[in-house]
C-alpha cells in the first residue's frame, strides 16, 4: 500500500482516472494531487465535470476491476440514471456485489443532477486514490 503521491504525471494521472481530461491535466500541475482531486474536480467547469467521468468504464464494461455479467435490474437502474442525468453512473464498489449496487442506484435516482455530478466527481477521486495504494 503506497501513500499519497508529491507529484504525479499526467500519464500516471490519466492512468489512475482511466483517460486524459482537464481533469488529470489540472492535477499534473500540482503538488499532493490525489489529495486535492476532490477541490481540483468540483472547481472545473461542469463540461470538464462531466468528461472526466466519462472517462470512467461503465459498470460491467471489461476493465481490470470489472468482471461478469450483469443482473437485469442493475443493468436497467444504469440506463434509467444515464437516462435521467446525462451523466454515467460512477460508484467506488469497495468491494460490494453489484447486487450491492441496486438499493444505491436507487437512493441517487431520486436526487438532482447537480448532487449526482458532485457524487460522482467524489467517487472517481475515490477510485483514483484506491487504485494508487493498490499498486
Amino acid at each position: 500500500m503506497r501513500d499519497l503521491p508529491r507529484q504525479l504525471s499526467e500519464d500516471e494521472l490519466a492512468e489512475l482516472f482511466s483517460g486524459r481530461t482537464r481533469l488529470t491535466a489540472e492535477l499534473a500541475r500540482r503538488e499532493d494531487p490525489l489529495a486535492v482531486a476532490g477541490e481540483v474536480a468540483a472547481a472545473l467547469p461542469e463540461e470538464d465535470q462531466v468528461a472526466a467521468l466519462g472517462t470512467h468504464p461503465r459498470i460491467g464494461e471489461k476493465s481490470p476491476e470489472q468482471r461478469g455479467e450483469l443482473p437485469a435490474e442493475l443493468v436497467e437502474l444504469i440506463l434509467a440514471y444515464e437516462s435521467k442525468y446525462g451523466l454515467p453512473f460512477v460508484v467506488f464498489v469497495a468491494g460490494r456485489s453489484r447486487a450491492e449496487l441496486v438499493p444505491v442506484l436507487h437512493e441517487r435516482l431520486v436526487r438532482t443532477r447537480e448532487e449526482e455530478l458532485q457524487t460522482g466527481l467524489e467517487e472517481l477521486v475515490a477510485i483514483a486514490r484506491d487504485r494508487w495504494t493498490r499498486t
